[in-house]
């Protein structure tokens, strides 16, 4: 019901020329993440944007999306220890704008994906809002979410530990190594598949 509620909101309120992200297609997804300068949603700039479209039983690597965003103001060199991005790597990246218009572009209707995704959807909705008249409209899975509610079946009341790695070695998933937008996109994607498989697909 909610949803339906929300898609209807964002149908009165999305510029025409956006109306396709209500398009949803049968069994198709985008998997995304994105680097932002700090975890504080009212304070975060977005640094990368990394996003793999999915279907069952697939991670479609080949479609992929992965942009450099210039923020307003350039990471203190410190913070280059989180996210890896040096204020140089950025110094050529795409105004905001351009960067969240050719990400719309590439998810189309298709559901979200994400570790952790209600973060990123709110960082985005920040520069999404004033582009499209709404936040993203597209239905969403958080991983976290889908994780927790299959380990909580296994052990009732006990603690659920929602850290990535913490993930991965419980659904013996390998880590991807090299820690960037895409490649968080799509580790994401590859516990998305693993739920699935388990009868958890969101």
């Amino acid at each position: 019901m909610w949803a339906k509620l929300r898609t209807t909101l964002a149908r009165r309120r999305l510029r025409p020329e956006w109306l396709g992200l209500l398009d949803t297609p049968t069994d198709e997804y985008v998997s995304l993440d994105c680097e932002t300068t700090s975890l504080n949603v009212r304070e975060a700039e977005i640094l990368s944007i990394g996003a793999v479209r999915l279907t069952p039983g697939h991670i479609h690597a080949s479609e992929s999306l992965y942009l450099l965003v210039k923020p307003e103001r350039l990471p203190e060199p410190g913070s280059v220890v989180v996210h890896g991005l040096r204020p140089s790597d950025l110094s050529d990246g795409l105004p905001p704008a351009e960067a969240v218009s050719r990400l719309l572009e590439f998810i189309g209707g298709r559901t979200l994906v994400g570790y952790y995704l209600e973060y990123d959807v709110a960082v985005l909705n920040k520069y999404v809002r004033p582009l499209i008249g709404t936040g993203l409209p597209q239905p969403q899975i958080d991983v976290s979410g889908l994780y927790y509610d299959w380990k909580l079946k296994q052990t009732p009341n006990g603690y659920v530990d929602l850290r990535l790695q913490s993930i991965l070695d419980e659904l013996h998933l390998p880590s991807l190594g090299r820690h960037d937008a895409l490649t968080d996109a799509i580790t994401a994607a590859v516990i998305w598949q693993a739920m699935a498989s388990r009868g958890h697909p969101g």
